[in-house]
C-alpha cells in the first residue's frame, strides 16, 4: 500500500500498515558536491533518481559538524550539552534513549549495519580491536554488524556478537550492502510457528540503518580506480577556495568525488534490492549524510569542517516514500540533526519519549499547510580538535533559511546571506546596513544557547565531563548519574514533556 499522510498516523498494533526505514547514512558527503544540490562535474544517476522520486530537503543542516557529535543528536534527538557528545570517541551513557530503542519497543526490527562512532572503540589505539560491545552501548539495535571507527575500506572489519569481528571481503560499500542484505532476507523468512499470514516476519516493520566511512579521509586507498575513470579529466574547485589552496584541495577533491560515486553505486544497488523484494511501495528510503568538508574553502583544509561554512553543515537528506516522499519535490524545512528523531517517530505513528529535545517536522516535511516549523536553528563547535578537549575554534552559530551567523571565543563574527552569497564570500557583519539584523540574530542565538543551559566558554572547561574511561558523567545541567545505568524507560510516556 502507499502511505498518505492520512493513514500514516496509526495504532502501533498495527504493524503491517508501518512504513519500513531504509536510512543510507554516509560520512562527510556534503551536499554542494551533488548534482542534486547544483554540481555540474560528477554523475550520481542513483542519487539523481531518489531525488526525482522522492522530496530533497534544501536545508538539512549539521549543526555540530562532527561525527559524533551529529550522530548522537540523530540517535537521542538531544544536544550535545545534553549528552556530552562534544568530541569524538567519548563512551554513550547507558541511560539514554536512542531512536533503536524507541522503535524496537514499538514492534520494529532493527538493526544497524557500518561506522557507528558513539563509543570509545579502540581509542586511542586506532589500529587495536574496534568493537563496540552488546547491550546499551548499541542504543537498542537488535541486529549489528557495525563498527565504531575504522578507515580500512578494502578488507575490514564489522563486530558480531560475542565480542567477536569478521572480515569482509572487496570495498565497504559492496560489503555492507551485503550484510544489509543478510538482515533484510532474514526479516522476510516466515517464523517457525506461522498460524496465519500476520504471523508472517515478512509484515514485521523494519528499521536500518547503514552507514558507509566514505568519503572520508584514509590513510590507505580511498576507492577502487573504476570510480577514479568516471571522473573528468580535470575538476574545478569554487571562488572561495583560495590560489594557495587550490593545487593541493583538487588532488584530494579527486578521490573524495571518486568515494562519493561509489557511494551512489551503494544506493543504486539498494534501490535495486528494494525493488527485487518488493519493498518499494512501503520503505522509506533515505540519503543522508553526518557532516560535509570544506575542500579548501574559506582557505581551510580540505578535509576539516567543524566549521560554521556551508561546506561544512549543509548536508544532503533525500527522502522516498510512496504517497508522501515523491514526485520529485522540494522541502526546504530548516532541519536540524536532533529533528531526525522524532520526525521519523511523526511519520510511523510512533511517540517519541519525553527525553527529544528536537521537533517533530514531520508535518511540514510533508507540506501540509500551516504545519510547524522553526525559525532559527542553533549551531556549535567545542574545540580545536576533533577527539580531544583542546581550546580553541570554540563557537555557537545560528542557521535559518536565508542568514548564517556566529560567533567564536576570541570575539570573530560573522554574517552571511546565503541566498545572495551562497560561497560566503562577503562577510556582512561590519556592514551599518544590516546592523539590527546581526543584533537580532545574536539575540536568537542567546536564546537558542539559553535553553540549552550553554555557555560559550574554552574547551578545557569540559574536562570534567568525562572520567578516566572517557564516559560521560557530567553535562551542562550538572553531575550525572552512574553512566552505566539503565534508562528510566518511564521516559517513552510523553505525559508532561518538560520540551
Amino acid at each position: 500500500m502507499k502511505f498518505t499522510p492520512s493513514n500514516l498516523l496509526l495504532k502501533t498494533s498495527n504493524m503491517a500498515n508501518k512504513p519500513n526505514i531504509v536510512y543510507l547514512l554516509t560520512d562527510q558527503i556534503r551536499a554542494c558536491s551533488l548534482p542534486v544540490y547544483g554540481d555540474t562535474q560528477i554523475e550520481t544517476p542513483h542519487i539523481d533518481r531518489l531525488g526525482q522520486e522522492g522530496t530533497v530537503f534544501s536545508n538539512a543542516i549539521a549543526t555540530a559538524p562532527v561525527c559524533t557529535p551529529y550522530r548522537s543528536m540523530l540517535l537521542t534527538g538531544r544536544h550535545p550539552q545534553t549528552t556530552g557528545h562534544l568530541i569524538n570517541f567519548v563512551r554513550t551513557r547507558h541511560d539514554e534513549i536512542g531512536l533503536g530503542d524507541v522503535f524496537s519497543r514499538n514492534g520494529y526490527r532493527t538493526a544497524w549495519v557500518g561506522k557507528w562512532h558513539l563509543h570509545t572503540g579502540s581509542f586511542p589505539e586506532i589500529g587495536g580491536r574496534d568493537y563496540v560491545p552488546e547491550g546499551r552501548d548499541r542504543l537498542g539495535f537488535q541486529h549489528w554488524r557495525g563498527y565504531n571507527f575504522h578507515t580500512d575500506y578494502f578488507n575490514g572489519t564489522v563486530n558480531l556478537d560475542g565480542w567477536r569481528n569478521e572480515r569482509w571481503k572487496g570495498y565497504e560499500t559492496d560489503a555492507l550492502n551485503r550484510y544489509a542484505f543478510q538482515f533484510l532476507d532474514e526479516a522476510r523468512k516466515p517464523k517457525l510457528a506461522v498460524k496465519s499470514m500476520d504471523d508472517m516476519d515478512d509484515n514485521t516493520p523494519f528499521c536500518l540503518f547503514i552507514s558507509p566511512h566514505q568519503a572520508h579521509s584514509t590513510p590507505d586507498d580511498f576507492a577502487p580506480q573504476k570510480y577514479y575513470n568516471r571522473l573528468p579529466e580535470k575538476l574545478q574547485l569554487p571562488e572561495n577556495v583560495p590560489e594557495k589552496q587550490r593545487e593541493q584541495s583538487l588532488k584530494i577533491y579527486r578521490h573524495y568525488l571518486a568515494m562519493t560515486l561509489a557511494v551512489d553505486d551503494m544506493l543504486g544497488d539498494l534501490m535495486a534490492y528494494l525493488e527485487k523484494t518488493g519493498r518499494v511501495e512501503n520503505t522509506l528510503l533515505i540519503f543522508g549524510s553526518d557532516h560535509g568538508t570544506q575542500g579548501g574553502a574559506q582557505g581551510i583544509n580540505f578535509w576539516a569542517k567543524k566549521k560554521p561554512y556551508e561546506e561544512s553543515i549543509k548536508v544532503p537528506l533525500i527522502m522516498r516514500l510512496p504517497g508522501v516522499f515523491e514526485d520529485n519535490r522540494t522541502c526546504d524545512t530548516l532541519t536540524s540533526p536532533v529533528d531526525l528523531f522524532p520526525s521519523l517517530c511523526g511519520l510511523c505513528g510512533i511517540q517519541p519519549p519525553r527525553t527529544v529535545e528536537g521537533y517533530d517536522l514531520s508535518a511540514s516535511w510533508r507540506g501540509e499547510t500551516d504545519a510547524f516549523e522553526q525559525d532559527a536553528i542553533l549551531m556549535m563547535n567545542f574545540g580545536a580538535t576533533y577527539d580531544y578537549l583542546v581550546d580553541g575554534d570554540e563557537w555557537r552559530g545560528v542557521r535559518t533559511k536565508t542568514h548564517s551567523y556566529a560567533r567564536w571565543l576570541d570575539g570573530n563574527r560573522m554574517l552571511y546571506d546565503i541566498e545572495a552569497d551562497p560561497l560566503q564570500m562577503n562577510n556582512l557583519i561590519d556592514n551599518p546596513a544590516v546592523k539590527t539584523l546581526a543584533d537580532e540574530m545574536e539575540n536568537t542565538l542567546q536564546n537558542l544557547m539559553d535553553a540549552r543551559n550553554d555557555k560559550l566558554q574554552p574547551a578545557t572547561s569540559y574536562t570534567d565531563w568525562y572520567d578516566a574511561q572517557r564516559r560521560i558523567v557530567r553535562n551542562a545541567h550538572g553531575p550525572l548519574g552512574d553512566p552505566e545505568d539503565e534508562p528510566d524507560w518511564s521516559l517513552l510516556n510523553r505525559f508532561d514533556s518538560p520540551y
